[in-house]
């Protein structure tokens, strides 16, 4: 082949030239754009810190209800998201934490709202029932017990973190 047909003229060079530029211009220009669109995506979630929820002193043998709210963040989204606890201290003293969400569909339990079964945990939504431990009752709809709470006891005030599985509170 001859040299004349691998050559490139002026207007096919200053083409290239100027396609390349503008390239380079456009990245520069749009990858900021693009970073600040998702970046609070890629940020990697941190554990919830612990939040007051009541007063030692209040806590009974019997499971009460506490509600609480939580700090949030959703990408570029900032709430207070509201919680509740079951809380009670167990017959050792020790304080448990449970989470109100069945672990069937997520309805939430309430304790001792079926007459049939009063000292237990009942979710109406498909009769699913827990020992007062949160321990899901064979042969009901939930297939595992309800979650714990991360807690400390501060100066007389109880704290909770996030809700986790049962072995892993």
């Amino acid at each position: 082949m001859s040299e004349k047909n691998h050559r490139v003229s002026r207007r096919q060079f200053l083409n290239y030239t100027l396609t390349g530029v503008g390239g380079f211009m456009a990245a520069g220009m749009l990858m900021p754009m693009v970073r600040f669109a998702i970046d609070p995506v890629l940020k990697a979630g941190t554990d919830q810190d612990m939040v007051a929820v009541c007063e030692e002193s209040e806590l009974t043998n019997e499971p009460q209800s506490f509600n609480f709210k939580i700090e949030q963040v959703d990408g570029w989204y900032e709430s207070e998201e509201p919680r509740t606890a079951w809380i009670f201290k167990d017959d050792g003293g020790n304080i448990v934490a449970l989470s109100p969400v069945c672990k069937h569909l997520g309805c939430t339990v309430n304790w001792g709202s079926d007459p049939a079964n009063p000292n237990m945990f009942f979710c109406p939504c498909h009769y699913g029932l827990y020992e007062k431990s949160g321990k899901n009752v064979p042969n009901t709809p939930p297939l595992a017990p309800l979650d714990v709470y991360e807690h400390k006891v501060e100066n007389g005030t109880v704290y909770l973190g996030s809700a986790k599985p049962k072995g892993e509170a």
